[in-house]
C-alpha cells in the first residue's frame, strides 16, 4: 500500500461531517493516525442535530487504512482543548498535521443584511469560525513545533482572491468575516511557524456535496446530478474527499514549505499534485465561479472538471 503518512499524527478539529470527515478519511487512506474531534457522538448530538458522529468518522479512517481516534471536544472550551493536546502528547508524542475545520454551517442566515440577521447566530458563527480555531492552535502548536515539517490547514470557504473580490452576500456579514479571517489567521501562523520549520495555509473546497447540502437538495451522492435541474451550476460540485486528497497530498510533500502562508483550493492543488475526485474528475470550482457563474454565464463545466 502507498501510505506516505504512515507514522504521522493528524488532528482534524471538526471531523464529524462534511469537509472535516472527508479530510480525516483521506489522511487515513495515506496511513496517518487521525484524531477526529467534534461534539456529535453516539451518546448525544450537538446543536446541528444531525446523525453523523465522530465515532463513524474514526471508523471510516481506520477502514481507509489509517488509525482513527474519536475524541469529543468542544473547541470553544480551552480546558477541553488543552486536555486534547495533552492526550495527543501522551499517546503519540507528536503532531504533524492540524486541520482547523470548525465553521458553524448550521448558523447560515441566507441573503440578509446585518441588521436583519440573528445577532446570536452571527456572533456564534464568529466564535466557531475564529475563536475555536485560535484556541485549538494555541494548545496544539507547541506540540507540532517539536518536529520540523508540520503543517496547519485553516479550512475556509473561498480563496483569498475570491473573498477579496466579492462580498459573500449569500451568508451575510458574519459569514463573510469568518471565512475571510481564515486567510489572515493562516498568514499569522505561517509567519510564526516558519522559524520552526513548519507551515500554515488556508484551503477551500469548492461547492461541497456535504451531507447537509445533499439533504438540502433532496438528493444523494448517487443521484446528485438531479440537483442541477434546480441549480445548474451545482454541476461543478465536489465530494468532501476531494479537499481531503488535497490536504493529504500536501502533508506528504517534502517541499510543503513552498506553500507557506498561501491561500489554496482543492481544484487548484489537483492540477499540481495530480489527484482527482472520487469520479476521476478534477473540478476547479473557484475558477469556475469567477469565470462562469459569477460572470453571469450559463452553466457549462467544460474545461472546469
Amino acid at each position: 500500500m502507498n501510505a506516505p503518512l504512515r507514522g504521522k499524527v493528524a488532528l482534524v478539529a471538526g471531523a464529524t461531517r462534511g469537509a472535516g470527515r472527508g479530510i480525516a478519511v483521506e489522511l487515513g487512506a495515506a496511513g496517518a493516525t487521525v484524531y477526529c474531534t467534534g461534539r456529535s457522538t453516539r451518546e448525544g448530538r450537538s446543536e446541528y442535530d444531525r446523525p453523523e458522529t465522530i465515532e463513524e468518522t474514526a471508523e471510516l479512517v481506520s477502514r481507509a487504512g489509517g488509525e482513527g481516534i474519536a475524541a469529543r471536544v468542544d473547541h470553544l472550551e480551552p480546558e477541553q482543548v488543552r486536555g486534547l493536546a495533552e492526550r495527543v502528547d501522551a499517546e503519540r508524542g507528536r503532531l504533524d498535521v492540524l486541520v482547523n475545520d470548525i465553521g458553524g454551517e448550521h448558523l447560515m442566515d441566507w441573503h440578509k443584511p446585518i441588521w436583519e440577521q440573528s445577532l446570536d447566530k452571527g456572533l456564534r458563527r464568529l466564535r466557531l469560525g475564529i475563536d475555536a480555531h485560535m484556541i485549538t492552535s494555541h494548545f496544539a502548536l507547541p506540540l507540532m513545533i517539536r518536529t520540523r515539517g508540520g503543517i496547519v490547514f485553516e479550512v475556509t470557504d473561498g480563496t483569498a482572491e475570491v473573498n477579496e473580490k466579492y462580498y459573500r452576500s449569500e451568508g451575510g456579514a458574519f459569514f463573510d468575516l469568518a471565512k475571510f479571517s481564515a486567510h489572515r489567521l493562516a498568514r499569522a501562523q505561517a509567519e510564526e511557524l516558519a522559524p520552526h520549520g513548519c507551515t500554515a495555509v488556508s484551503i477551500s473546497p469548492g461547492w461541497l456535496r456535504s451531507e447537509m447540502m445533499l439533504d438540502a437538495y433532496g438528493v444523494t451522492e448517487e443521484n446528485w446530478r438531479d440537483a442541477t435541474a434546480r441549480s445548474p451550476h451545482f454541476a461543478i460540485s465536489e465530494t468532501p474527499r476531494y479537499v481531503g486528497r488535497a490536504i493529504a497530498a500536501m502533508a506528504a510533500d517534502p517541499d510543503v514549505a513552498r506553500w507557506n502562508g498561501q491561500s489554496l483550493s482543492s481544484g487548484g492543488l489537483a492540477k499540481v499534485y495530480g489527484f482527482t475526485d472520487l469520479d476521476g474528475t478534477q473540478p476547479d470550482a473557484w475558477r469556475y465561479c469567477l469565470e462562469v457563474e459569477w460572470a453571469g454565464k450559463p452553466a457549462d463545466v467544460t474545461g472546469y472538471r
